[in-house]
């Protein structure tokens, strides 16, 4: 059963790397254009999401997982040069955490906070949220560099990171380890929940409201431009927030069960191991699912993939236009 599992884990890094990378780029290009219907704010946040989900993708799973398993040899795998993807790697992605947090917070300030909402709900301040939450959690994830030690000594050389047993038994680096999974993602799944449900909340009162005026104003027939642009907002804001909580809850899942057990990861059995690397497995296939989640919730974002797509090739089709007359 584990070597069918490994078999598996391999192809399903490796089938990230291939899918994620040319999605994050793709957000990358066309959401900038400022042509997919969305507030500048808005995507300020998405892209910012969609780098540190490159950013995942190229640390995690080309650097750290599919090197190990395919470039063993490489040295990628020296102690000082793996340990620094390590830390990479804890601070791109509370970064994605983090940032869909803060896009979240700021639908919900967008639809719910209307006071509020022209002073916090611009570019300037997308901008500035995002800054300040990038450079502290690049500080938080400091410690992590000090996390590792050497797993073999070649020719005085230090080859692979292995984490320092006293990890799990000395109170600096269990406080810290539950600090860190409180942070990311245990934090950000409470903060994502009440913000949605408060959402979704005043979304069933505002449209109650407003159908109540409609009709007796116009009839309720008439369509209501206002609630359209909310339904938007609000399908896109749901489908980002749901996919980020349902791909992470077996990673948080098996945190509570290592926490509540306090058993050893090294002396897992085979179901349990299993488990836990889906978690991870699942973990990262987040990071390839929104620019699929744009294409499938936002028209317009088709319509922009749709021309950057047709581009490169129209010089040929124009061309075999022209000989065809």
């Amino acid at each position: 059963m584990l070597e069918m599992f490994y078999t598996i884990r391999k192809a399903w890094y490796m089938i990230l790397a291939v899918i994620g990378v040319p999605a994050n780029l793709v957000a990358i290009a066309i959401l900038p254009r400022s042509k997919c219907g969305l507030s500048t704010c808005t995507i300020r946040y998405l892209v910012a999401m969609a780098v540190a989900d490159l950013l995942i993708i190229i640390f995690d799973v080309m650097m750290k997982r599919i090197n190990f398993y395919y470039f063993p040899g490489s040295l990628l795998n020296v102690t000082y040069i793996c340990t620094v993807f390590r830390v990479l790697t804890h601070v791109s992605t509370d970064m994605s955490v983090w940032f869909t947090v803060t896009f979240t917070f700021d639908r919900f300030v967008a639809i719910c906070c209307h006071k509020l909402k022209s002073k916090y709900c611009t570019e300037k301040s997308a901008a500035m949220v995002l800054s300040s939450v990038g450079i502290l959690l690049c500080l938080k994830n400091v410690p992590i560099y000090f996390l590792f030690e050497p797993g073999e000594i070649i020719n005085k050389v230090p080859w692979f990171c292995k984490i320092k047993p006293g990890c799990y038994t000395e109170p600096g680096w269990v406080g810290y380890d539950w600090f860190d999974t409180i942070l990311n993602p245990l934090l950000p799944f409470v903060l994502i929940l009440i913000l949605n449900a408060l959402t979704i909340k005043h979304i069933l009162l505002a449209s109650r409201v407003r159908k109540g005026l409609r009709g007796q104003s116009m009839g309720s027939n008439r369509g209501d431009p206002e609630m359209e642009t909310r339904k938007r907002s609000m399908i896109l804001l749901f489908t980002v927030s749901s996919s980020f909580i349902f791909l992470w809850l077996t990673y948080v899942l098996h945190f509570l069960y290592y926490n509540i057990t306090g058993m050893n990861p090294r002396y897992y059995s085979s179901n349990v191991y299993i488990f836990k690397e889906v978690g991870f497995m699942l973990r990262i296939l987040s990071c390839c699912t929104n620019t699929f989640i744009y294409g499938v919730t936002q028209s317009k974002f088709r319509e922009q993939l749709v021309k950057t797509v047709e581009n490169p090739f129209k010089p040929i089709i124009q061309h075999i236009k022209d000989k065809n007359k």
